[in-house]
């Protein structure tokens, strides 16, 4: 990788429509709303500004930490006190951002201590962020911020470098201490992402989380199955973003796909996420994904 990516300019442009999809997904997460509902919303409003999803919109809610998107078919609503972390991800010709928010459906005030223990969470992981730094600096910020309420960071999720059209490009950012040695280099796109809960510090795999990627390229299947390809690439899609007449097309790419499982909480506690993209600077990390995009231009 580059010292800077050499198109910063569409990062930070597909920065801003993540966190603008982001804002549109918490202010859609009411009681009664469906999940497929505020999927679609979310993104709709990424390819409304002329990026595409970099991944389906993650609506994990209690105990689900991450990896659920609404089926073609799921009718299920939210309900007043669910604990709903919207994970969204907006891509611009593979330069990719990631950024989530955990929100109580209703507007409560039940579960204030985890959103809040997250969210310094994410702030303290931030702040330590620089060229050259030690990752388990950042991990121990992130466990820091979660334990001084009471709680615990999940030990077994991570946040991650991005590259083009890579989602996990290589380096992990623990939400725990003593888990890596590795540093962070100037320029790198990375997302710093705790999750923190009230049940056993782990998640273990669910049911299907309605979530695909290629493995594989899927040579020798059908037409459809190879624009799919062309379509995604590495990225994870979902059976939503698929004409319904396309479908049976799965079975044929079975081999060739990844699926993602549901993470529970291993101890059935409640989690909460909160996430930024940030790029790493030689003094700090500028922070892509901050603002909502509700106010002032596009950059």
């Amino acid at each position: 990788m580059t010292p800077y990516p050499e198109d910063l300019e569409r990062w930070r442009r597909a920065a801003w429509i993540s966190a603008r999809a982001r804002a549109v997904g918490v202010r859609a997460a009411v009681p009664g709303a469906r999940r497929q509902d505020v999927a679609e919303a979310i993104e709709a409003a990424i390819r409304s500004q002329g990026a595409e999803p970099a991944f389906p919109a993650n609506l994990s809610r209690n105990v689900e930490a991450a990896h659920y998107t609404p089926s073609p078919d799921d009718a299920e609503v939210l309900l007043a006190g669910d604990l709903l972390k919207v994970d969204v991800g907006a891509h611009l010709d593979g330069a990719i951002a990631d950024t989530a928010e955990t929100v109580e459906v209703g507007g409560g005030h039940r579960h204030d201590h985890l959103r809040s223990a997250v969210r310094a969470a994410v702030e303290a992981g931030i702040a330590e962020v620089r060229a050259g730094v030690a990752v388990d600096r950042i991990s121990r910020a992130i466990e820091g911020a979660i334990h001084a309420r009471g709680l615990k960071p999940v030990r077994n999720l991570t946040g991650h470098t991005i590259e083009r059209y890579l989602l996990h490009a290589g380096k992990a950012i623990p939400n725990a201490s003593g888990m890596s040695t590795d540093r962070l280099s100037e320029g790198e796109i990375v997302a710093i992402e705790p999750f923190a809960t009230n049940g056993a510090g782990e998640i273990e795999n669910g049911p299907f989380g309605n979530i695909v990627r290629f493995r594989s390229e899927p040579a020798g299947t059908t037409p459809v199955a190879r624009s799919w390809f062309e379509r995604f690439r590495t990225l994870p899609f979902t059976a939503r973003w698929i004409p319904a007449e396309e479908r049976g097309a799965f079975s044929q790419v079975r081999r060739h796909l990844q699926s993602y499982p549901v993470f529970l909480e291993r101890g059935g506690g409640l989690v909460a996420q909160w996430e930024h993209t940030v790029l790493v600077g030689p003094q700090g990390a500028e922070v892509l994904t901050r603002g909502d995009g509700a106010a002032g231009s596009a950059p």
